[in-house]
């Protein structure tokens, strides 16, 4: 995870969660990044959150930005689901986070997918890793945590020439009445300082943000999926969220919990205990090539 500073400056430059670079959008951002412990939620994180689809990895794959050899740094990997599907790919692969925890859970979900990723504790602004090491860097649903301009310019210095950045998210999608929409109004409820509903997954100035750093070859893509949550672990998703987990004391984290398992059931009964309730997402990819 990012460092907890920042200039003015470079607060121009973060992706805010809906894409834009609105006043609102930047404060709310940096306001929740200063308050927010992932490594209350690396339980949660590790059991329930749904990772990048197959799909956003065969995507690269086709594209050639993923190659069979090549090494790969994955930044902010959290409990590693990029890293493992990269891994997977048979890329040579190293994780960073600034969360031990996370990565405590990310090594035990390695050892279950038969893989082996690396696990570096440090930030995305200053890895400690050596100059022109890497084929690819990733970065998924974690950029707008970061320092942009200082990641951008680490990245730049650990990826070999014509190695690729991967700025990526795996969005939920609230539409009116979908389940996306009324968790984040109960989340607004019980945490009225969480300010970043109404995304639609669309990062648009992540492309621009990578031509600032000197990036080259930019592309980007989208496509959505909906991803399969039971009860039990879409609300273990969402105890690992920013806005709860992360945020709130424990006590309010159960208040929360038993509101929300109270809503589900309401609004999207199961069929059978463990039905599956899709969730929607968008994945959104912006790629560039260091010179």
């Amino acid at each position: 995870m990012p460092s907890q500073s920042e200039s003015d400056s470079t607060r121009q430059n973060i992706t805010g969660p809906r894409g834009d670079w609105d006043k609102n959008t930047r404060q709310n951002v940096i306001d929740l990044r200063n308050r927010i412990d992932w490594d209350k939620t690396a339980s949660d994180y590790g059991r329930h959150r749904a990772g990048f689809p197959e799909a956003f990895f065969d995507r690269l794959a086709a594209m050639r930005v993923i190659r069979a050899g090549g090494s790969a740094l994955d930044l902010g990997c959290g409990t590693g689901a990029i890293a493992r599907g990269l891994a997977r790919r048979a890329m040579v692969t190293t994780g960073l986070d600034r969360s031990e925890p996370m990565m405590r859970q990310a090594a035990l979900l390695d050892r279950e997918a038969g893989v082996t990723v690396r696990y570096v504790a440090a930030i995305a602004e200053r890895t400690g890793l050596p100059d022109a090491s890497f084929d690819l860097v990733t970065a998924g649903q974690c950029w707008h945590w970061f320092d942009s301009r200082a990641a951008a310019a680490e990245v730049r210095r650990v990826l070999k020439p014509g190695g690729q950045l991967v700025i990526a998210n795996f969005d939920w999608i609230p539409l009116p009445g979908n389940v996306a929409d009324e968790t984040e109004k109960l989340i607004m409820k019980h945490n009225p300082k969480w300010k970043l509903n109404g995304g639609m997954g669309i990062h648009p100035l992540a492309a621009h943000l990578l031509g600032l750093a000197g990036f080259r070859d930019i592309e980007t893509f989208s496509f959505d999926v909906d991803a399969p949550y039971t009860h039990e672990s879409w609300r273990g998703r969402i105890r690992a969220s920013a806005g709860i987990g992360a945020d709130l004391e424990p006590a309010a984290v159960a208040r929360f919990d038993a509101e929300m398992t109270a809503m589900l059931s309401e609004k999207f009964p199961e069929k059978f205990p463990g039905d599956s309730l899709p969730v929607l997402h968008r994945v959104f990819a912006a790629i560039g090539a260091a010179p």
